[in-house]
């Protein structure tokens, strides 16, 4: 008996294997479209951030795909960190700004001490990187509700707003969503 269940076990498995391999060149498919789909999209956010900031190409290059994968990473649309990287530092590595706020993204080291230990702030996949964190506890803190993680990240309701609109008004050149429907309602 039980070499009988052994025999139905090794055929059951080998019909499934077949099975698999017939639906592996779909997947394949669905893979590299997917792929081509991100390189398209990390192409015009590069071109972006280059024509209208007048970054240099490499470095619009790298920063875009730091968008697109720190994006992926933590589910924020990419029109999100885009705006909030316009806002914050206007695509200046180098920025500071008030309370030690530092790169891309504006990040404070003494709010997230322990997130920016030994990172270069000034660097930007690093940086990104970072802020995207940042923003992403905001947003899981605030239950999905962008305007109120928003209001978080920069400090104020008018803060909000303004980045709000800038994703809105960016996401279209590059064909992303803004992903600011959650609402900017956060007093």
């Amino acid at each position: 008996m039980s070499r009988l269940l052994c025999l139905l076990a090794l055929t059951f498995g080998a019909m499934q294997g077949a099975v698999a391999q017939e639906h592996a060149p779909e997947a394949a498919q669905q893979d590299t479209a997917a792929s081509d789909a991100t390189a398209e999209a990390t192409h015009q956010v590069s071109r972006l951030i280059s024509e209208k900031f007048g970054v240099a190409r490499a470095k619009a290059e790298q920063i875009s795909a730091a968008v697109m994968s720190a994006a992926s990473k933590y589910s924020l649309p990419p029109a999100l960190l885009l705006a909030i990287i316009s806002v914050e530092s206007r695509f200046k590595e180098k920025a500071r700004g008030a309370n030690g706020a530092t790169g891309l993204m504006q990040v404070v080291p003494t709010a997230h001490k322990q997130l920016v230990r030994n990172i270069d702030l000034t660097e930007a996949t690093a940086n990104i990187e970072a802020g995207s964190a940042i923003l992403h506890g905001y947003v899981q803190s605030a239950r999905g509700d962008v305007g109120a993680a928003l209001k978080s990240y920069g400090g104020s309701k008018a803060y909000a707003e303004k980045v709000s609109l800038r994703a809105r008004t960016l996401a279209p050149e590059v064909g992303l969503d803004a992903g600011t429907n959650a609402g900017t309602n956060g007093d």
